[in-house]
């Protein structure tokens, strides 16, 4: 379960899509269709760095196309040949920091004409935030630029290759390409028709420095909070037995609070978890750390992971991690054998402030950043800064405020996009990650819903729709329902007119469906209505058995 969790994260942690370069060129084309093809390296008004035949993993042939931005955004189409073509184009949002071509090839199978770019660098020479060092027109790509650019290239291409414009035009992306998509529909409402918007970490700048604060709360004091035991005196922690004990624990108080053991919570925000009572029977004897029970120390740390930081004032900056989300929190924000003693907030997020926070940036991040007693020097060429001299007073001073206005996308006026231009968006968000607080894209959806609809909140579903998937993670993984097509029901809502009440979702084990159920638009939930007495026999976890009240 351990090496599931930590293969997960480092899944979200990259790109929510599918990566790589296209395979060799076959000869499935015929010769009009590889000469229609390489015709587009001469369109005239676009940098086209290549164009040509290639072919999906599991041998769809389609036309490649590559091209340059400027100043350094790279760009990418997969063009379906003419007679596979849908009429349809896709934007493929992104995941983590970018800097690389991601390719979506079971959408280009579908039909789809998809396009991608690396958001305006390259992490193989910049990795991590380190691209936007004292690099504005980065942030400005990064932030916004890049995404327009790209889709508004590859429509060009779209109409030169099919010599029409596409019938319909889709946004599809999780964690930052659930930013990138609410983006487009604050600042580009006319480049899509409908919108998959999944995990948003559109409250950029405020979830980063919270994601650095509780890194600080693990590692300060030389470790005396952090939810792990070093069993052999190495130095280094090699027991989880904690983070199981207090996982086990939030499902003892919270699971059954919808009516079924199913090892899910349905929703944290009815969950009354609280450390200090529900760890009470677990605490150590002498408050002396050992492997199987909790310090004072530690007990506050589960406290301040639920809650999220408040400023020296007491105003909260942003939420803390979801009741329920436990299990991930081992992966990102302890270093463990697991993870190679490198958790993934660190790489994630360690150097964020470093290069993204900041009008000016502070300076460079030192080639260690697991080790916060390290010296780093301020006064070197460049300086140096780490993320353990961050104080989060820092985002309520609005020393963040200038990015900010560059990467965040949190206005809740929606009105050019929703009404004006009749979009339709489709936001969804697991009830347990770990890595991108949900509780703030619930709020932003009612914000929503008062701004662009008046408080209304049928009119608002008419034209935006949120589901919370109990028990999943970031973007997909957990022990709830994580899977289902994320595109379709978009598609059938904007071309058929047929709203989702429902995402049918499924949970896998082994390739074998073990639950399934509807997860319901907002602000209706699933509700078991299935044989009296059997909410809790896994066989009786059907679609058929929930409905939504």
């Amino acid at each position: 379960m351990r090496q599931t969790v930590i293969a997960f994260l480092l899944f979200g942690l990259m790109v929510w899509g599918q990566s790589g370069e296209p395979a060799a060129q076959t000869s499935s084309a015929t010769a009009s269709e590889r000469a229609s093809c390489e015709a587009l390296g001469q369109t005239r008004n676009l940098t086209i760095t290549y164009a040509g035949i290639a072919s999906t993993q599991d041998g769809t042939t389609y036309c490649y196309v590559k091209g340059i931005l400027p100043p350094a955004i790279q760009f990418h189409v997969q063009l379906p040949l003419p007679a596979r073509w849908n009429g349809r184009f896709i934007t493929w949002g992104d995941g983590g920091k970018d800097g690389d071509l991601d390719f979506a090839d079971h959408r280009v199978g579908e039909g789809y004409a998809v396009a991608n770019s690396n958001t305006g660098h390259d992490s193989g020479a910049e990795p991590g935030s380190s691209f936007a060092y004292e690099n504005r027109q980065a942030e400005i790509d990064f932030g916004y630029r890049a995404v327009h650019l790209t889709t508004v290239a590859a429509k060009t291409l779209v109409g030169g290759y099919y010599d029409r414009s596409p019938d319909y035009a889709y946004f599809e992306g999780c964690s930052t390409g659930g930013r990138q998509g609410l983006m487009e529909a604050q600042r580009y409402p006319d480049d899509f028709d409908g919108i998959v918007a999944g995990a948003p970490a559109n409250h950029y700048q405020a979830m980063n420095a919270v994601r650095v604060w509780l890194l600080q709360r693990m590692f300060r004091d030389d470790f005396a909070g952090a939810l792990a035991f070093d069993t052999d005196g190495d130095g280094r922690f090699d027991s989880l037995r904690k983070m199981e004990m207090l996982a086990d624990a939030v499902l003892a108080v919270c699971d059954r609070h919808d009516g079924i053991a199913d090892g899910v919570i349905d929703d944290p925000a009815r969950c009354d978890f609280e450390p200090g009572r529900d760890l009470a029977a677990m605490r150590c004897a002498g408050d002396k750390n050992a492997d199987e029970c909790f310090t004072t120390a530690q007990i506050q740390t589960v406290r301040d992971f639920h809650a999220g930081p408040r400023d020296s004032a007491g105003r909260p900056i942003y939420s803390g991690k979801p009741i329920g989300s436990e299990a991930q929190w081992s992966g990102l924000f302890i270093p463990h054998p697991g993870n190679r003693f490198s958790p993934g907030a660190v790489g994630l997020g360690g150097d964020h402030l470093n290069y993204l926070f900041y009008d000016e940036d502070p300076g460079v991040a030192p080639a260690n950043m697991l080790d916060p007693s390290s010296p780093v020097d301020p006064a070197a060429i460049p300086p140096e800064w780490a993320w353990w001299n961050f104080d989060i007073n820092d985002v309520t001073a609005g020393k963040g405020d200038v990015m900010s206005r560059i990467t965040d996308a949190t206005d809740s006026d929606l009105s050019r996009f929703l009404v004006d231009n009749d979009g339709k968006l489709l936001l969804y968000h697991g009830w347990a990650d770990g890595l991108v607080a949900p509780q703030p894209t619930l709020a932003y959806y009612h914000e929503v819903v008062k701004t662009t609809f008046g408080g209304d909140m049928s009119a608002g579903r008419a034209r935006a729709r949120l589901f919370m998937v109990l028990g999943m993670g970031h973007c997909r993984g957990g022990n709830g329902p994580d899977t289902w097509d994320r595109l379709r029901p978009l598609v059938d809502w904007v071309e058929r007119g047929v709203a989702p009440d429902a995402l049918i979702a499924t949970h896998l084990t082994d390739g074998v469906v073990d639950n399934e159920r509807p997860v319901c638009a907002v602000p209706q939930r699933a509700v078991y209505t299935g044989p009296a007495g059997g909410a809790d026999d896994r066989a009786n976890w059907v679609q058929g058995n929930f409905t939504c009240q």
